[in-house]
């Protein structure tokens, strides 16, 4: 970010520039110049060139431009803009879709012109608006020639009209929807601005129109008509000047009339308040009462700036009443020292990428010292490490001593364990392997209740992006093949909750009566061989499933969302996120289970609030981990207890708890529940992505 810039305007009439600097958190203006030209450049002829030249080597001559960034300002009657709205799409795509429509709307190969473009969108609006601006190139380097040949540091190209709508952003003269009228020599460019968005046209009527209209009625020169022009207001002929002038006037109004039709055509809701008159040629005396009066709106002049004054009195006195003619040259300043809402520029790409070099330099000579001092600092830590190394030789060798001790004696204990427990001991293999799963269940359960989005909370009840869990119920199965292939995932509900569990056996072969113990309605059967084996009981010795069989839990996740959307958000929210954690992203993440399946299983109105007007959002919490297989796992109830996991053989183990110092749910107190949608959520984990050689996964 610069701390101080030069605004350039290469006007027709006069060369305009102001320098901005930087005091503290703010800008002031340090210093300006107005540079008349001999003659208009329009009619200028061949000496247009010489005359901006000349312009320019005063300027630099007077005042001390090294050091400061330059933004340069282009005519918009010889730049190209159009406002597209594009259709809704991800942010990363944009510049994709705007470089297919410059290619569209640019009249010219793209490799022929410079070119650019700035989004406009409302904060609380999903709309993008894209403004895309084009200059030819040889234009542009034409304008930019006249500045490096002065050896100044040109950084900003900008088009007039939007350096003039930085200029009024940072001077908060947006007020609803205005127009800014910047009426110059050769054209006028009409801004109209609702603080968000921007629209552009420039008019090809200009202070010389005036000109040309009185040298052809009184048959006088373009000079001694310009003459007439400026000394209107006290001559005797005042009347006579003005007649022949209103053709213009007319022409004027009639194309901002034009303007605004097609500006309300385009933006409906927007509605014109008020128009803000700039440049030289609002000070023909009249022009400001006739627009008024025939556009029906308050035409109000600039008669100053809000940005800080000169510190020299005569200067800043100066300054403002220069105002209406600066505006262009004050927005190309700010928008150089980074301040300005429209940030685009026309600059070669040529000279950003060699700006971008320079500025890199400066690292590169850093760390390029940097580098030789961590080279001399590595040569004398090496020698200064070699000298302890060596002094450290004797108590190097007493502690290898000590290392070979320890592992002869580690090896001895492990060939007595292995002589005295023989190869057949595999209950207690598997009992060490326990430990190999102990961070399963915290895993599994924080990447549920992580799936389930608490936001917005702030809003209508209906419009929260909420999904509120009040119960995790989940059961162990050492082969899957049955459940991966059901059709109806409501049954799998069914088998972990024990509803019906005796009509599906074919699921699982540990099924007996019940959910919660052998004989009992639910648990295994005593006597089935495949559970007095030890195969039902995950970790025990047995016939165990078949070969290849893909073991882990069915989950049962039960809760309620206050969403309009109902089942449309929980497949966008929760559903979606469980289904992402595939066997492929869960193996690259370095986890122990992934989600094969997962489905809404049912959905209806909520009828029944749970305690304290809502459930509680959870997090993982407490000791240990979750219940294990037999049981039939974990189960989370609201509101829910501290403490920690149940054991791996445990009926019901304790899961999440409250957060008791953050009570996110304080805006559903009071609340009606009777447009909640309630939802059951089935989900199938299948433990060891990419692997199912393993035992005991718990």
């Amino acid at each position: 970010m610069a701390n101080s810039a030069w605004g350039i305007d290469l006007g027709n009439r006069a060369l305009k520039a102001v320098k901005l600097v930087r005091e503290g958190d703010r800008l002031r203006v340090d210093d300006f110049e107005i540079v008349e030209h001999e003659h208009i450049l329009s009619v200028a002829g061949d000496n247009k060139e010489s005359m901006l030249q000349t312009a320019l080597a005063g300027l630099v001559q007077r005042h001390d431009m090294r050091g400061s960034d330059v933004a340069v300002g282009v005519s918009g009657q010889q730049s190209f803009a159009r406002f597209i709205k594009l259709p809704p799409v991800e942010s990363k795509k944009i510049p994709e879709i705007v470089r297919f429509e410059a290619i569209q709307q640019i009249p010219f190969p793209l490799d022929d012109v410079e070119w650019a473009y700035q989004l406009f969108q409302a904060p609380d609006s999903p709309d993008v608006e894209v403004g895309i601006f084009a200059m030819k190139k040889e234009l542009v380097n034409r304008q930019i020639a006249y500045l490096t040949s002065l050896n100044l540091d040109v950084q900003v190209v900008q088009m007039m009209p939007l350096a003039v709508f930085n200029a009024m952003h940072a001077e908060q003269q947006i007020v609803g929807t205005t127009m800014f009228m910047d009426s110059g020599a050769e054209n006028t460019d009409l801004i109209i601005a609702d603080g968000h968005t921007v629209w552009l046209r420039t008019l090809p009527i200009g202070g010389n129109n005036f000109t040309e209209q009185l040298a052809k009625s009184f048959k006088l020169s373009f000079t001694k008509a310009e003459e007439l022009k400026r000394n209107a207001a006290t001559s005797k002929y005042a009347k006579q000047i003005f007649q022949a002038m209103r053709p213009v006037f007319a022409d004027l109004v009639a194309e901002i009339q034009r303007s605004i039709g097609f500006y309300a055509s385009v933006h409906r809701d927007a509605r014109i308040e008020r128009i803000v008159a700039l440049g030289g040629t609002f000070q023909l005396p009249g022009l400001q009462k006739y627009l008024q009066q025939n556009l029906q709106l308050p035409v109000e002049k600039l008669d100053g700036f809000k940005v800080a004054p000169p510190a020299d009195a005569k200067l800043a006195a100066d300054f403002a009443e220069s105002a209406i003619s600066l505006a262009g040259a004050y927005g190309l300043a700010v928008q150089a020292m980074g301040e300005g809402k429209i940030t685009s520029s026309l600059l070669p790409a040529a000279i950003k990428r060699a700006r971008m070099w320079r500025e890199k330099q400066k690292w590169f000579a850093a760390a390029a010292a940097l580098f030789v001092a961590g080279t001399l600092g590595v040569g004398g830590l090496y020698y200064a490490t070699d000298a302890a190394y060596k002094g450290n030789a004797p108590l190097r060798e007493q502690n290898m001593a000590t290392r070979k001790m320890a592992e002869d004696r580690l090896a001895r204990w492990n060939e007595q364990v292995a002589r005295i427990a023989g190869p057949s001991d595999e209950k207690s293999r598997l009992i060490k392997g326990l430990n190999d799963y102990k961070h399963l269940w915290p895993l599994l359960l924080n990447d549920i209740i992580s799936a389930a989005p608490v936001a917005d909370l702030d809003k209508p009840r209906e419009q929260r992006r909420v999904v509120l869990i009040d119960k995790i119920q989940s059961r162990y199965f050492p082969d899957l093949t049955g459940p991966l292939a059901a059709r109806d995932m409501a049954t799998l509900a069914n088998l972990v909750t024990g509803t019906g569990t005796a009509a599906f056996r074919g699921y699982d072969p540990t099924l007996g009566g019940g959910p919660l113990g052998p004989g009992g309605p639910g648990g295994p059967d005593p006597d089935d061989p495949y559970y007095r084996s030890g195969g039902g009981i995950p970790g025990m010795p047995g016939v165990g499933p078949p070969p290849g069989a893909k073991r882990g839990y069915i989950i049962v996740i039960e809760g309620f969302t206050p969403n309009a959307g109902g089942m449309s958000f929980l497949r966008d929210t929760i559903l979606q996120t469980l289904r992402s954690k595939s066997e492929a992203a869960q193996a690259q993440a370095g986890m122990p289970y992934y989600i094969a399946r997962a489905d809404i299983v049912s959905s209806k109105p909520r009828v029944t609030a749970p305690t304290g007007g809502g459930a509680a959002p959870v997090r993982p919490g407490g000791g240990g981990w979750m219940g294990g297989p037999v049981g039939g796992g974990p189960m989370v109830d609201t509101p829910f207890d501290p403490g920690g996991f149940g054991g791996p053989l445990a009926g019901r183990g304790r899961g999440p708890t409250v957060d008791p110092t953050v009570d996110r749910m304080e805006a559903f107190k009071g609340e009606s529940m009777e447009k909640d949608t309630s939802f059951t959520i089935v989900a199938i984990a299948v433990v060891d992505p990419g692997s199912q050689d393993q035992e005991g996964a718990r």
